[in-house]
Order: structure tokens, then C-alpha cells, then sequence
């Protein structure tokens, strides 16, 4: 199959993402001045985050349909898993915003977050099982340190939203910016690939 309309499709339910995300950040009624803004402050952090997160995922997902060259059923299956997950991520933000980061909402921001790593997993490993194989993706993703480390993090991030969301929050910036140093490897692979 040809993954143009994959990517197409997931670039749209992206793209729409971060549209529902941007309309919980409603400006004050009748207020004019910058401090009517404060109470959006902790909606518009959230925001900020998770925009972040689906930016990354967005970057990635374009890189790894970049060395793909064939795709399955079974391929379009695990995108529609990790696009389920993303779908959540304007539902736990506003939550998370809106509840001046509770410990609840911490932990169900984080579970999603978790969610979201597992099936990107599950794409990835799909992807490299499709017939024909993908050594471009093998090779660049080699054992996936940091997407394991990121998995450990969330689990650690939810557990201690319980006793300390803050310690959450800093958890999830972390990751974030963890992915947010541009991961050349892929860019990489394709150079090499050329050469």
C-alpha cells in the first residue's frame, strides 16, 4: 500500500489536535488588562506542553513514514492506535489547565503520555516488521534508549503525582525536552543510505 494517505491523514487529526487544544485558552470576558490574564496561566502552561508533545510526536512520525516504503494493514492499525492516544492529549490538557495541576489530572496527563510512547512503539515496531523489512528505521532507531527511558519516566512521573504532581510536571518537561534536541538519527541513515 502507499502511505501517502497515511501520512495525509495523520498530519490531519494532528493538525486538529492542536486546534482543540488552542480554543480551551478563551480570553476573559470584559477584562482588558494583563491580569485578567493570570487565572489562564496554569491552562495556558498546559497548553504550551502538550503542544510541545504533539510537535514532537508530529516531527518523529514524519521522520519514520520518511525511510518507510511500504505499509500493511497491520501498519495502518498501529497509526490508528497512536492517533486514539494523541486524539486524549486536548481532553487531559484542559483538565490538567483548568484544575491548577491536581494530582489526578496529573496522573491521567501522564498515563496518556505513557499511552501515547507505547503505541508509538508499537507504529515503530510495525513498521519494521512490514515484508521487505526497514533497515533505514533499524538502523536509526537501534535499541530505542530513549524511547524506553521515556516509558520508565512517565511510570515514575504517575506514581509521584500522588504524593508531589509538581515532581510529575517536571518529569514531563523533562521527556519533553529530552525529545525536543532534534533526534537526527534518522537524518542520518538517509545520508548514509545515499552515500
Amino acid at each position: 500500500m502507499h502511505k501517502g494517505r497515511l501520512e495525509a491523514f495523520s498530519d490531519g487529526v494532528l493538525a486538529i489536535i492542536i486546534t482543540i487544544m488552542v480554543l480551551e485558552l478563551r480570553p476573559p470576558q470584559h477584562a482588558a488588562h494583563l491580569a485578567d490574564l493570570q487565572p489562564l496561566f496554569p491552562v495556558f502552561l498546559a497548553y504550551l506542553l502538550s503542544f510541545v508533545y504533539v510537535g514532537i510526536y508530529w516531527s518523529n512520525h514524519h521522520h519514520m513514514l520518511l525511510v518507510t516504503q511500504h505499509i500493511t494493514g497491520v501498519v495502518l492499525w498501529a497509526n490508528l492506535h497512536l492517533l486514539f492516544w494523541l486524539s486524549l492529549v486536548p481532553f487531559v490538557t484542559a483538565w490538567m489547565g483548568e484544575n491548577s495541576f491536581a494530582r489526578v489530572p496529573a496522573a491521567l496527563y501522564g498515563f496518556d503520555l505513557l499511552m501515547c510512547a507505547i503505541a508509538y512503539t508499537m507504529l515503530q515496531t510495525t513498521l519494521l516488521r512490514v515484508p521487505g523489512g526497514n533497515p533505514v528505521l533499524a538502523r536509526a532507531v537501534g535499541r530505542d534508549a530513549k524511547g524506553k527511558i521515556s516509558v520508565v519516566f512517565y511510570v515514575t512521573a504517575i506514581v509521584a503525582s500522588y504524593w508531589n504532581p509538581a515532581i510529575s510536571y517536571a518529569i514531563y518537561l523533562l521527556v519533553a525536552l529530552v525529545w525536543l534536541v532534534p533526534d537526527r538519527r534518522i537524518e542520518r541513515q538517509i545520508g548514509e543510505h545515499r552515500d
